[in-house]
This record gives C-alpha cells, structure tokens and sequence, in this order.
C-alpha cells in the first residue's frame, strides 16, 4: 500500500504560500463594566458590530470640536454583559478545531491598561476565560486518543520525532526517578485556589471529526517578553539565594519551514487540562508584574503561551505509531497578552516603570507599523519591507502574517472619558487591522490506510480477552485437541476381558487391533519424518538464504558505516555551521543595538541643529529688526542735528547782521556830521555828540525761528531776500498741497526742488520718493493765516507698501511790523 508522504508541519512551505485563498483579520471588541456609577461613559454599543465614541464633556472644548461622534465596526462586539463561554464559542472555538486539524492559530488581545485584557485571557474563578477554555476543549477531544508521555519528543528545532515503546519506557522511568515527588505537583493543583473550578462541568465543549486513528501528544510552551527580551518562564533554574543569577534571554530561530520559534524554550508534554493550566499557573506567577496608578497588578511584559499538537497516524493493524518522521504533524496554537499601551504621565510611574512604559509603547507602535505597511502592501499593491525585525513581538509572529494561519484579536475597552484619546488610538489601529488579510491554511492529506483501524483492533483484543477468560489460555487448549485428534484417528481397541483360559479370540483379536494402531503409528512415525526432514531441508535452505542475508547485511553494514561516517562529517560541519550562525546572529544583535544607539544620535542631533537653525534665525531676524530700528535712531539723530545746526547759523547770521547795520547806522551818522561841517554859511556850533539809539532788548534778540529760514528783521526796510525752506534737500520729495490750499503770494513760500506735487498721496508717489511734507493752513489766534509743513520719511514695509513716519513741523507765520522814523 502506498503512503502519501507529507511535510513535517503544514504551516506553510519555503517562501511562498500553499494557499491562494486569504482571509481577512478577524477583531472582536469587548467592552468592560465601568468601574464606579458616577464616572462618564464615552462608549456606547450601537448594534452587535458597531460602537460609537462620545467625545467627554469638556473634551471638545479644549480641542474646538476637533473630535466628534466616530463609529467603529468589527466582526462582533460585545457588550458589557456577555459571559466568557460566549466570546469564547464566538472567537477561540474555530482556533482550537483548526489546531486539532492540524492548522495554526494566532489569539492575542489588545488594549489600554485595566481594560481587562487579562481576565479575557485568564479569567477567575468560576469565570474561566480564553486560555483554561481552549485547554478543556483540547483535552476533551482528544483525551481517549493520546499517545504515552515521551512517545513524541521534541527535537529542539521546531519539529517532531517517534520513539518506539521501549525508548519512551526508558525515558519514562529515567525521568520518574529523577523526580523526587512525582505526586506533589497534583496535589498543590487540587489545593491550589487560583486556578480551582475555572470550567463548570456543564460549560465543557468537544471538537467535531477529530481522527480516530491517529494519536495526539500536547506540548506546553510559556514566555515573556519583557523589554524587548524573551524569557522562559518554565525554565528550571538552581536559585542561589547568596548571589542569585539573572535570567537569560532566549533569541529567535527560524527552521527549515521559515518558520520563528524561540531557541531553548522548555515545551513541557501534559496529558490533562488541569495539568496543563497548572503549568501555565507556575508560569504566571513568575511574569513581571508592578502596582501602577492604573492597575494594581499591571503587566509589564507580553505573555506567550503555546500549545504545540503532535499528531502521528497508527499502523495498517491500528497498534503502534508509524515510526517515519514525515508523517507526524505539528500544529500550534498561540495565546497572547498584550501589555497595555499607555501614557505614563497617567500612570504616575516612575524610574524602571517609565522604562518598562516607554518599551511597551515602543513594541506595541512596531506591531502597528508592521500592520500599516503589510496594509499597504496588499491594498496598493507596493512592495514595502516590513519592519519585523525590529521588535520581538512582530518577530516572532512573522510566520502568521507572510504565511498561512488565522489570526483573531479581541480588542479590549474601558468606556470611561478618562481612556477617551487612548481608546480612540485603539480604535483606529484595530480598524486598520481588519483590512490586512492572511492566507487561509490548507486542509491536513488523508492517510492512505483503511479507517477504522484503532476500533478493529480494540475489538480483536477484546474478544481475545474474553476467549481467554473462558477457555484457560490458547496453549493448553491447543494441546488438548491435537492429542485427541491424534486419539480419534487411531482405530478403537477391541474388549479384552477374558472369560474362559481357553479363550482363543479375545487375545487374538487384541493383538491384531494392537499391530494395527503399531502399523498406524509407524506410518505416522515415517509422515512425522518425511515432514521432519523436508522441514530440514527447507530450513538448510532458509539457513543459506539466512547466510546468503547476512552477506549482503554485511556489506549494507559497510555501507552504513560509510554513511555513518558522512553523517558525522554532516553532523560536525552542521554544528560548525550553528556555531556560526549563533555568531553571525550575536553579530546581528550587536549591529542592531549599534545602529539604534546611531539613529537615536543621529535623531538626536538633528533634533538639536534644528534647535540651533531656529534660535539662529531668531537671532538674524532681532538683529535685522535692530538694525532696523537703530538706522532710524540714527537718522532721527542725524535730521535733529542737522536742524540745530541750521538754527545756530540762522542765528548767528542774524548777529552779524545786526552788528553791521548798527556799524552802518553809525557810519551814516558820522557821513552826516561831517557832510553838514563842510556846507558854506554860518556856521552852526557843532551838534551835541550823542550816541545812536540802541536797540532794546526785543529789537536785539533774534526773532524766534523754526527750521526753514525766517525772513529778514523788519525794523529796517530791506529788500526782501527770497529765501528757501530747510524742505529744499537733496531728496527726493513729496509735495502734498490739498486743494484746497490758499496761495499768500508771500516770501514764507517754501521751495522744494525735485518734489512731486500732489493733491492726495499715492502708492506710486511715494514708491518714487523717500521724504514727504504736507502743507497744512488753518487761522491763527491773530486773525491771520498760519501755514505748517508737516515732515515725514517714507519707510519701506515687509508687504512691500510704504509707510510714512512723521518727523517734523514747521510753522509759517506772516506779521506787520511799524518800520521807525
């Protein structure tokens, strides 16, 4: 009969997927009780796949109304008041009848901090959750179907091997006698109150079509990931109590499938539920827990349990386990507790706690960016890698996402406003994870043996059993009937009772029966040694077959040996290999601590030239705005002294021309002295000498001026002079006369050269120009008109418009004087 050969696990092939088919993500969301009556609920369950977020009072607010009423829809959502058989029949049922046929699984849950993502998982009490339910369900179907303890054995790289009996006996017995108290670990189970009635008895469930002839073996794996690191928490470790050591971080291997799996991870075989759980139990106590202002016993690493089936078919006679490595299957289910995702400004952590905090962030934010790009990926159609790598949660999950398996996450909520921003981040990754799509496993080959074998055989050993009960053993029944057979042929001796002691019939008659059965005896003697002796010769014959196979076992002998040899040269180079490759991986390790510890330079540093780029350009655009403001200091200083300047020249030319028209007055009177002296008559006595009239002390000091020129003193008649305003500069001007302006016809008239005339200033004129006066008339107190210049710069703006600082007033006045006589 002819044997399909099969994979060592169906997981998936090398590199590419058996399956075309591809299922989507399946996310559940379930929303815990609130924890107090009066606290505000920001969730509310719409129908059974969609719940709506309410934005907290006073949220809005702070936000101007960023945030509003958002749905989110999943596959199924309970609600506050679902009990834990029902999400487990919804979500880990389908899980735990895949791994029984040999198909993987991935469960994991996801959420904030006390949004109760451990008592999913784990339950209590009378509550038993995910974890102890898929247990009970694994061992109720294949509880009469299991194969001895240490018949399948772990070869330590992912895979699965078949010991006979006898090897698994050794085993048995070598490992029971190394155990100092074999019944210990049942006895604390039973005593054990954590871990006690997790099941009712009436909840208990059974998967349909498992396989009767074939045998299961459970396997038990449980780790942490605490920090980015793997630890065993079943591994046995001789505690020092003087200088205890810390535990060892595992790494992570890939098998000759592409398949992850943790390197030296102790898989512990069980035979129960109840000692299954308790092995994760001891693992639980172990896991690194801490009291956070959000929950008391915070998990502060992610948990890992895996339950690894072996399954093998029987023999054509339905007894024993085929003993060939390629038909065993392995399948595994994975079990995941997430740490919560959380802002430690909410958790009031401090120290190692803010460190564990940022590390959980970190990995949770990895797993989200590995399910953005795969997202990508399969929607655009783009090639992106995914960053497995850089966390160990995505690491060792790589398999379920790039090949073949089903994937489920049970989002967990807490609808109280203080989790509303962490619940809607929650939010968003789970409806994001809904769209990547996984491929469908395939279905586990069917043995080519006839069905039914493990039932015939039963019933043969039944019915042979009760055969013995009834007839004493198959040995002395078989004697019995030969010698009666043997009895029966032989013909019946005739009556030998003698009567009369000349009876010559009787002893005759004896005697002839007697050589008949001695004939009878011979003959059987001669068929006994023709059948001997033909025995004889056949097995002459048999013996130099015997000899003939013993040649030729001889020289297969040799041949192993040769084969042996090679093998041990496979075996050395492969361990010469291993070495290698555990090598090349510290190397990889060290490398990627290197290039992180760069990358956080490097951000750092960018971080900090950025910093300086900024308060640079603060410090150009505060010089560039003080340069600014100190060239119009100068210049105001500048215009303010060039304005003293003019006032003190105009004065003290008004001085000198005072001086002269008092040394004329003089001159003209001594002209007149000396004129009426020369004149023919009688002359006159001379006139009293008398000194010019000084002028008083209004008529000496210079008239009050502004800053264009004043005109000439009126106490004498001058000719009037026409004179120019300070106005008339090198600039360029603009003249801005209203029109409704009156022309005096006077000598206060200013004179500005180079100036353009306008009735209303306008961008363009003052574009061309860079100093602007506007003439301003308005009645005096004395009745008379007044004119004001009012002076201005034009100022260049940032929006590329003028604008006109005004710097200076000049007033022009007209007054009558009396000219003496």
């Amino acid at each position: 009969m002819n044997r399909h050969g099969k994979g060592k696990t169906p997981r998936r092939p090398p590199k590419t997927p058996s399956s075309n088919q591809k299922d989507p993500v399946g996310v559940y969301c379930r929303v815990r009780p609130l924890g107090e009556e009066g606290d505000e609920c920001c969730i509310e369950v719409i129908s059974s796949s969609t719940i709506q977020l309410h934005a907290p009072v006073g949220f809005k607010t702070n936000r101007n109304g960023e945030y509003k009423e958002t749905q989110y829809s999943f596959k199924k959502v309970f609600g506050v008041s679902v009990s834990q058989i029902d999400l487990f029949e919804h979500v880990a049922k389908p899980l735990v009848d895949d791994l029984i046929h040999g198909k993987n699984g991935l469960l994991f849950t996801y959420g904030v901090t006390g949004s109760g993502k451990t008592f999913t998982m784990t339950g209590s009490p009378g509550l038993g959750g995910l974890l102890p339910r898929s247990l009970d369900m694994i061992f109720n179907s294949i509880g009469p179907y299991q194969a001895k303890r240490y018949v399948f054995k772990t070869d330590d790289k992912n895979g699965m091997e078949v010991q006979n009996e006898v090897d698994a006996l050794l085993e048995r017995q070598r490992r029971e006698n190394n155990l100092p108290a074999p019944k210990a670990t049942t006895a604390r189970q039973k005593l054990d109150p954590e871990i006690a009635d997790m099941i009712k008895p009436e909840e208990a469930y059974k998967a349909d079509g498992v396989d009767e002839d074939t045998s299961y073996s459970i396997f038990v794996s449980y780790i942490e990931i605490y920090n980015n690191y793997i630890y065993d928490l079943l591994e046995e470790t001789q505690e020092d109590v003087i200088k205890p050591k810390p535990p060892q971080s595992k790494i992570l291997r890939e098998d000759q499938n592409h398949n992850m799996y943790v390197a030296g991870c102790m898989e512990v075989e069980v035979k129960s539920a109840e000692e299954a759980f308790q092995v994760f139990w001891k693992g639980q106590k172990r896991r690194k827990v801490a009291n956070t202002r959000l929950n008391r016993e915070s998990s502060r690493s992610h948990s890992v349990l895996i339950i690894k089936l072996a399954q093998a078919p029987l023999d054509a006679d339905g007894e024993n386990i085929l003993q060939d490595k390629n038909q065993v299957t392995v399948s595994q289910l994975c079990l995941v507790d997430l740490a919560g995702s959380e802002r430690t400004g909410r958790t009031g952590a401090e120290g190692t706690r803010i460190r564990e905090a940022g590390n959980i962030n970190q990995s949770l934010l990895n797993l989200r960016t590995c399910i953005e790009i795969l997202r990508e990926n399969q929607m655009c159609g783009t090639n992106k890698m995914v960053p497995y790598r850089d966390s160990k949660v995505t690491h060792l999950f790589k398999n379920y996402f790039d090949g073949e398996g089903k994937v489920r996450m049970v989002v967990c909520v807490n609808p109280k406003a203080d989790d509303y921003e962490e619940t809607l981040l929650v939010m968003r990754f789970a409806e994001m994870t809904q769209e990547v799509e996984v491929a469908r496993p395939v279905d586990r080959p069917i043995c080519g043996y006839t069905p039914g074998r493990r039932n015939r055989n039963q019933a043969f050993k039944e019915e042979l059993s009760r055969k013995l009960e009834e007839r004493g053993g198959p040995i002395d029944r078989d004697m019995s009937s030969v010698i009666n057979h043997l009895v029966h042929n032989l013909p019946p001796l005739p009556c030998s009772e003698l009567t009369d002691p000349h009876d010559d019939i009787t002893l005759p008659r004896l005697i002839e029966a007697l050589q008949n059965r001695h004939r009878i005896r011979q003959m059987m003697i001669d068929e006994y040694t023709k059948a001997a002796n033909t025995m004889k010769s056949m097995l002459q014959q048999l013996d130099s077959n015997h000899m003939s196979s013993e040649n030729i076992i001889h020289e297969q002998n040799g041949k192993l040996l040769e084969k042996d040899k090679i093998i041990q040269n496979n075996k050395a180079e492969l361990e010469r290999l291993e070495k290698k490759a555990k090598m090349q991986e510290h190397k990889i390790d060290i490398l990627q601590k290197t290039t992180k510890i760069y990358e956080d330079d490097k951000r750092s540093l960018q971080q900090e030239l950025e910093t300086r780029e900024q308060r640079l350009q603060r410090e150009l655009n505060d010089k560039r705005r003080m340069e600014q403001r100190m060239h119009g200091v100068v210049t105001d200083t500048q215009h303010k002294w060039e304005k003293e300047c003019d006032r003190r020249v105009n004065a003290m030319q008004l001085e000198m021309q005072n001086k002269l028209w008092v040394k004329d007055e003089k001159l003209k009177q001594l002209k007149a002295i000396v004129t009426e002296s020369k004149t023919p008559g009688r002359p006159e006595p001379p006139p009293r000498q008398t000194q010019p009239k000084r002028p008083s002390r209004e008529e000496r000091l210079p008239a009050k001026r502004s800053a264009s020129p004043s005109p000439m003193p009126t106490a004498t008649p001058v000719r009037p002079m026409h004179r120019r305003s300070r106005s008339a500069g090198g600039e360029k001007w603009v003249d801005h006369k209203p029109s409704s302006s009156l022309d005096l016809g006077t000598v206060l008239q200013p004179v500005i050269p180079n100036a353009i005339q306008v009735s209303a200033p306008s961008e363009k004129a003052l574009s061309k120009c860079d100093r602007y006066v506007l003439t301003h008339q308005e009645v005096a107190s004395d009745g008379e008109i007044q004119t004001k210049l009012i002076k201005g710069e034009v100022i260049k703006t940032r929006g590329g418009g003028q604008a006109v600082q005004f710097t200076d007033i000049e007033t022009l006045k007209q007054e009558l004087t009396t000219v003496p006589r």
